[in-house]
């Protein structure tokens, strides 16, 4: 062949095949490696639903009992497996029936797609039969969304759905398909997984000099602290992070976001920062020369009184997400970039350490805690069991190895106090946006996302009940969740604060609950109520061993009350510890 026939040659077409926009969708989901689908069918998005019956033996797809529901569930199946959760909701009510989630997921930095129907492209803006302006109404509470109106562009834009919902900082993307979209047959010419979008780095460039500057800081320090959060784990950077504080010889404590990123009985772990974190962390941020934060947002729970907060360090702030550094505290340096790329660089510039007497201060703190707090809590000296001593036995039998979802309110703060844990991932909760009923749905995604761990979900009363429905889902799925409900009659937070603060006015906290194991038992859930303390260690037993889903309720002190405490307004080192 010569070099005239060769430039004559055409290139290559790519294999076209006539598929519908809603097909286009299930397999833009096979190339990213989906598996589990949560969602709720509707008019809108009925053609999805009718494409996906040909799917079900590639796809699986969890029914849940309410929007909400699906995506709490994604937002736990991305939590417990480092992937991105996926979501199928109709128009109108089921669009804004995800918001909560949406905004959950967002301040979470959790990677969700969700598919919503909607209206045929023709009738949108004539206020027609469940149409609702999805995109104006999720634009806050999402990284990205679009809405599509013609089933070509569908490919490319869920290529892209996945690519801002799982890099850099994640976070949920929302995709509106008009219902003609989602009929329409093209050529489609396959799939190509999106890599790059001009205009958006998720990984800003690493300036070494700021790597450096913040090594001689931390390598000049007396009493240096690291606090650590979600941003580790996201990041896949726990190996990375313990190194980096083995070396260093640095104590470490960590956000409730980032708990479980290091075992919670590692030498250096140090406990929880924040309202109801441990003690010693929390008065030692106002002490330590050098405060090292990484992946973590200085959220006003772990600071308290910013004009207070830690004014005698020089502070490093690690983040993948430029926005972050400066907004809440003023970093000395700044190291932008993904931690796994930067603790690396960090650990290789520090000189080997260790701090005998800074960590015997916090040694000591956590003596004072203990016997203050934490004995008290573990051996109540009333009948009536406590929410400690619960944790402390479901501890002794996951031996640290179990998911804990938990929901929102004072059983989260006990549960993020004293359970235990030795894998990355094992923590999931509601941190920046605190979402009640997040907990039951979000532990049918994490047994989803981690079917060889026994998840245990803990709720309160007051959480339980807005979300109860799911116990359907749970029921027709299958999941083998363990549920314990912590039930003290009260929304117990809400009635902690009104007693400290407001006088013991107790308004509109006193909550009557059903009888829940025999509304368990009417979804087809083993259960039992427990409330004598010889019963508590064997009912967990009997609930963990027990082949599939089962409800314990613990039946617990009315008016107890978590402690330490920061109270609002109030500096860390104010914390109270009774």
């Amino acid at each position: 062949m010569d070099i005239l026939e060769i430039t004559k040659m055409k290139p290559a077409k790519r294999k076209t095949t006539s598929l519908s926009g809603s097909k286009a969708v299930l397999e833009a989901f096979l190339a990213e490696g989906v598996e589990t689908i949560f969602g709720y069918p509707g008019g809108a998005i009925m053609p999805i639903y009718d494409a996906l019956y040909d799917y079900h033996d590639k796809l699986k797809h969890i029914l849940v009992r309410h929007e909400q529901g699906a995506i709490h569930a994604a937002q736990g199946f991305a939590r417990a497996s480092g992937r991105t959760g996926v979501v199928f909701a109709t128009s109108g009510p089921g669009a804004t029936n995800l918001v909560t989630g949406l905004a959950d997921a967002m301040i979470d930095s959790t990677p969700v797609v969700c598919i919503t129907g909607q209206v045929y492209a023709h009738l949108l803006g004539t206020d027609a039969f469940q149409e609702t302006d999805v995109i104006n109404i999720t634009t806050p509470v999402t990284k990205w969304n679009y809405q599509v109106t013609d089933a070509t562009e569908i490919p490319a834009v869920l290529a892209k759905a996945f690519y801002i919902a799982g890099s850099g900082r994640p976070g949920p993307v929302l995709i509106d398909i008009t219902k003609n979209a989602q009929l329409q047959k093209f050529n489609y010419e396959g799939y190509v997984k999106c890599a790059h979008i001009r205009s958006y780095r998720p990984k800003p460039i690493v300036r070494k000099e700021y790597v450096e500057a913040a090594a001689k800081l931390i390598n000049d320090a007396e009493k240096p602290f690291v606090i650590f959060g979600q941003g580790v784990i996201l990041g896949k950077a726990e190996k990375e992070f313990k190194q980096f504080i083995e070396k260093a010889g640095i104590p470490a404590a960590w956000t409730i976001m980032g708990m479980s990123a290091i075992p919670t009985n590692h030498p250096l772990a140090m406990g929880m920062l924040g309202m109801h974190g441990n003690y010693g962390p929390n008065v030692l941020t106002n002490e330590c020369d050098v405060l090292i934060a990484v992946g973590m947002r200085f959220d006003d729970r772990v600071t308290g009184r910013l004009d207070k907060y830690a004014k005698q360090a020089k502070v490093v702030h690690l983040d993948i997400d430029p926005s972050e550094i400066d907004k809440n505290v003023k970093a000395t340096v700044g190291v932008w970039g993904d931690c796994k790329e930067t603790l690396p660089m960090l650990t290789e510039l520090l000189e080997k350490k260790v701090y005998p007497q800074w960590l015997k201060k916090f040694s000591d703190y956590k003596k004072e805690e203990e016997e203050t707090c934490i004995v008290p809590e573990m051996n109540p000296t009333t009948d009536a069991l406590s929410m400690a001593e619960v944790i402390d036995a479901l501890n002794e039998l996951t031996k640290g190895d179990a998911v804990v979802v938990t929901d929102v309110g004072q059983h989260q703060m006990v549960t993020c106090r004293y359970a235990k844990y030795n894998q990355s991932k094992s923590n999931i909760t509601s941190g920046g946006l605190g979402t009640m009923g997040f907990a039951l749905p979000a532990a049918i995604g994490a047994k989803s996302g981690a079917p060889d761990k026994t998840v245990v979900a803990i709720i309160g009363d007051g959480g339980i009940q807005m979300t109860i429905q799911e116990l359907g889902t749970i029921m027709q799925a299958e999941v083998e969740v363990k549920i314990i409900i912590l039930n003290n009659q009260f929304l117990g937070m809400v009635r902690q604060w009104q007693q400290l603060f407001h006088e013991r006015r107790y308004s509109f906290v006193d909550i009557a609950s059903p009888d829940y194991v025999q509304v368990a038992k009417g979804y087809g859930i083993a259960g039992k109520m427990v409330n004598k303390r010889e019963e508590l260690k064997q009912s967990l037993k009997k609930m963990l061993e027990h082949n599939g889903a089962y409800l314990l309720e613990v039946m617990v002190g009315k008016e107890d009350n978590v402690f330490p405490m920061v109270p609002q307004g109030c500096s860390v080192s104010e914390v109270r510890l009774k």
